[in-house]
């Protein structure tokens, strides 16, 4: 009897020795079939696919792109989780404050087309904001103050549901907002991230150019890059591909009532947070920004302006005109934006040197995965591994 459980023992750590030696050959093979850049996305993939069956609320949809191509794209979870469509790589979410980039280089479009300038004073097309209390001594709120959150703003507007109603109203809100808002600051003094800030911005370019808003977006943006699932108001085709929000922010109603609602309308937040997007239509308006894709009106002294580090945000980062911009060590910047929304979240980063983005896009606000703490580790790591195959 004895004789027979030794034996036993010893067959069940025979077998698990060959367990472990197939597991150790069998993860040596799949490393060997890719490259270390390969493996490093393959890794996140795992990591990313973990991270949503934990949570288990909703979707995530990420991407690489290298160059002006997205070599991975793939989606994790369900786009709708109630009547079980799973994302995929043509999921299109709300990406919040992403929008506030693509703002900042409209602005800069028709800065180039001799509308305004980036130091004119936003008065002289938008006279309402004479309605505002400045801090007494203030200089004059221009266009760079408010693209760089150095205008003095608070984040948001005490006007009791300014962030809600007909997209078609926004102007209007805005208009109602500002003698609303408080100053955290006075103009130029310091950065302050400030939503309506970035409100009065989009509306001063309409008034500049003459021209409503959302349509100067799609002209010079979506159009010119191909962004076609790209819009501030969903097409009934885009409406197939929507995911479905969930909010579990404290701050929000926990649930997809109030991502719901807000598809209807968002208040003042159209410039600064009403975009509709697709990981590979963000790749598209990042490469853009990495010189790679044109843009009307927008050239390399553009795209110059736009990542100049105007306003230090933190202790580790700058913010430049529309995108915040750090160094992840010597000789490796990153640029980008993240964004936030009831029942959305979303990060936008890239490399300009080596021409390496990621996006991730999640129809839900917290999760086991800090989007953007992933975006900038996985670009990170593929930004070295490129720059060690080049030696």
């Amino acid at each position: 009897m004895q004789h027979n459980s030794v034996l036993l023992a010893q067959n069940s750590v025979r077998r698990s020795l060959w367990g472990s030696l197939f597991l150790l050959c069998f993860f040596a093979f799949v490393q060997a079939q890719h490259s270390p850049f390969e493996s490093a996305i393959a890794r996140f993939e795992a990591k990313l696919s973990a991270d949503v069956a934990n949570d288990s609320l909703g979707a995530i949809t990420a991407g690489v792109f290298v160059g002006n191509k997205v070599v991975w794209k793939k989606g994790f979870g369900w786009a709708d989780p109630a009547n079980r469509i799973p994302a995929d790589g043509e999921t299109i979410y709300r990406i919040g404050s992403i929008s506030k980039s693509m703002t900042a280089v409209l602005m800069v479009q028709m800065i180039n087309k001799k509308y305004f300038s980036l130091d004119d004073p936003i008065e002289r097309f938008l006279p309402e904001i004479k309605l505002l209390q400045l801090p007494p001594g203030s200089k004059p709120i221009t266009f760079r103050l408010l693209a760089t959150h150095t205008g003095g703003f608070a984040q948001e507007p005490d006007l009791p549901d300014a962030a809600a109603g007909p997209i078609e109203t926004w102007e209007q809100k805005i208009i109602a907002s500002i003698p609303t808002i408080t100053f955290i600051a006075k103009p130029g003094e310091k950065y302050s991230y400030s939503n309506f800030g970035y409100g009065v911005l989009g509306l001063a370019v309409s008034r500049a150019a003459k021209r409503p808003f959302m349509d100067l977006m799609h002209e010079f943006v979506f159009t010119p890059l191909g962004m076609k699932n790209s819009a501030f108001i969903l097409t009934p085709a885009m409406k197939v591909q929507m995911s479905v929000g969930y909010a579990n922010e404290q701050a929000s109603p926990i649930g997809p009532v109030k991502p719901a609602y807000e598809h209807a309308g968002r208040g003042y937040k159209v410039p600064p947070g009403g975009v509709y997007s697709t990981v590979e239509d963000l790749a598209k308006f990042a490469m853009s920004q990495m010189g790679l894709l044109p843009l009307p009106s927008f050239g390399p002294n553009e795209l110059a302006e736009i990542q100049t580090r105007h306003a230090r945000s933190n202790q580790n980062a700058s913010y430049g005109l529309g995108f915040s911009i750090s160094d992840a060590e010597p000789g490796m910047v990153i640029v980008g934006h993240g964004g936030s929304v009831a029942g959305y979240s979303a990060n936008l980063v890239f490399e300009p040197a080596e021409k390496i983005g990621i996006v991730l896009l999640r129809n839900y606000n917290r999760g086991s995965t800090n989007l953007g703490q992933a975006a900038r580790a996985l670009l990170k790591e593929l930004v070295t591994v490129r720059r060690q195959e080049q030696r």
